[in-house]
């Protein structure tokens, strides 16, 4: 023990750890309080803290209980926290009796599980602050005013419903006036600006049924990839041993995946049947094979297809997010298990851990819904 006065010491252990000591006596009883080790604790540091003990012990507090108290209150307030997530079920829990639309409390949660919680669903709701916000709304506000729209009223309403409740203090940072307002255009000029590259999904039906009178494997390997929601690459790359009708089960291979996970997709009827056409005229391992032998078919082919559609301005990729937009837009489905059907990688580690499977089941059902949907 190396004395450096007023009651502060440090302590070198015979393993050779060096850390800071605060020795006194309080009520007849020594008593040793650590305050770091010096690795991470400097000597100032110490000194202030040798300091803050010792008032304490002038007004006959012991230092060691004052910090467990402290500890204990802290530990009290992280446990009365409530993250963004659990207030906006409680806001749904509570106000959805008043909605009359039976889908609406459905949609909130879809909205705000899709495109809020992955940004800051587990953060405490007193911690949302204007950037976060933003990077929940930016990434779809130009592509997607409308749902950027009802995403930012919706997330604004959370907040203030939190802010009354005591959960969290000051301005609403998703507040549109005189806030946001100043920081994105607005949605007039957003919905000014031509961007079809994702082809709505109140016009999916349509476009399907115009799908289905056009020619060739391209026309074929397009339906099965807006079905499946699938990437271009993974659609064009499949290979008939992936394939188990039988089961209705896709299975991606890892080394074709972008997140370099094995990915199951499930197959609705539209895909089995499509799946069976193309057995019927089977020319190779692959399942929509090209011009040329042993190769699979060109993504120009896709696009092409298109634009024998008339849709030069729409891209294959762009129908993920038509499939994104009526998850959350028009059905009750968990944000999560739409994001597993897009073979998304998960955000938060925390979420990652938790939930291990591939919500297969779960997502049968949406992938179902998702193809009679297209049909209606």
């Amino acid at each position: 023990m190396y004395a450096d006065g007023g009651g502060l010491y440090l302590q070198v252990s015979r393993g050779g750890s060096k850390s800071w000591i605060f020795r006194f006596t309080m009520a007849g009883r020594e008593r040793e309080m650590g305050l770091g080790p010096l690795h991470t604790v400097s000597l100032a540091e110490a000194r202030d803290l040798a300091l803050e003990a010792r008032k304490f012990k002038l007004r006959g507090i012991d230092p060691i209980d004052a910090r467990q108290s402290e500890r204990a209150a802290r530990k009290l307030e992280d446990a009365k926290a409530v993250t963004f997530t659990q207030a906006a079920e409680a806001y749904i829990k509570a106000n959805k009796v008043a909605w009359k639309n039976p889908k609406h409390a459905a949609q909130w949660e879809a909205t705000l599980a899709t495109y809020a919680k992955p940004v800051f669903g587990d953060f405490a709701v007193a911690r949302v602050d204007t950037a976060l916000v933003l990077k929940a709304i930016e990434p779809i506000y130009i592509t997607k005013p409308e749902t950027a729209s009802r995403l930012r009223g919706r997330i604004e309403t959370v907040l203030d419903w939190a802010t009354v409740r005591g959960f969290r203090q000051g301005e609403n940072p998703a507040r549109w006036r005189g806030h946001l307002d100043k920081l994105l255009p607005s949605k007039a000029k957003v919905r000014s600006v031509e961007h079809h590259a994702a082809l709505p999904y109140a016009d999916l039906p349509t476009f399907m049924a115009d799908l289905a009178n056009q020619p060739g494997v391209g026309a074929q390997a397009l339906a099965f990839a807006i079905l499946t929601a699938a990437r271009t690459g993974e659609v064009i790359g499949a290979i008939w041993p992936e394939i188990d009708l039988e089961a209705q089960t896709w299975t991606i291979p890892k080394e074709r995946m972008k997140a370099g996970r094995e990915h199951r997709v499930p197959l609705s009827p539209g895909c089995v049947k499509i799946l069976e056409d193309m057995a019927r005229v089977q020319t190779s391992e692959f399942v929509f094979p090209g011009g040329k032998a042993k190769r699979p078919l060109s993504n120009m082919a896709l696009l092409n297809t298109l634009k024998r559609m008339g849709r030069t301005s729409l891209t294959t990729h762009g129908f993920r997010s038509t499939f994104r937009d009526w998850a959350a837009e028009n059905t009750d489905h968990a944000g999560e298990v739409v994001e597993m059907a897009l073979a998304h990688t998960i955000a938060s580690k925390v979420e990652a851990a938790y939930r291990r499977g591939d919500l297969f089941e779960k997502r049968k059902g949406l992938m179902a819904e998702w193809w009679r949907y297209s049909q209606s």
